[in-house]
């Protein structure tokens, strides 16, 4: 089943990897409009739903990133940006994550 998901899965270019600065994070969209927080932990990047899951709040422009931890500035609920799990109260929810892929330089996402 899983090699069935993946031939059905797709990349969708973002931006590219050196205009996201190590400890940031930006907000990108895929085709659809649908909108991601993309985070650059180290060498390592991350990409969730952009949306909190308890006040429906833009993670990259309300939210602030330190190491792996995105918190919230609405209630300062927060998640772990390489799981998506909810870290801290209220929030409860995990956030939806996407896999990342630097490809030629460029940030990918699967969907």
């Amino acid at each position: 089943m899983r090699d069935m998901q993946d031939t059905m899965s797709k990349l969708v270019p973002l931006f590219p990897a050196a205009e996201l600065e190590e400890g940031h994070m930006r907000q990108a969209h895929l085709p659809d409009g649908h909108a991601l927080a993309v985070y650059r932990v180290g060498d390592q990047y991350y990409a969730t739903d952009d949306r909190c899951t308890h006040g429906e709040v833009s993670l990259t422009e309300e939210g602030t990133l330190d190491g792996c931890i995105v918190e919230c500035s609405f209630h300062f609920g927060s998640f772990n940006v390489t799981t998506g799990e909810p870290v801290a109260m209220p929030c409860e929810v995990a956030l939806k994550i996407y896999r990342v892929q630097v490809d030629n330089g460029v940030v990918h996402v699967e969907i």
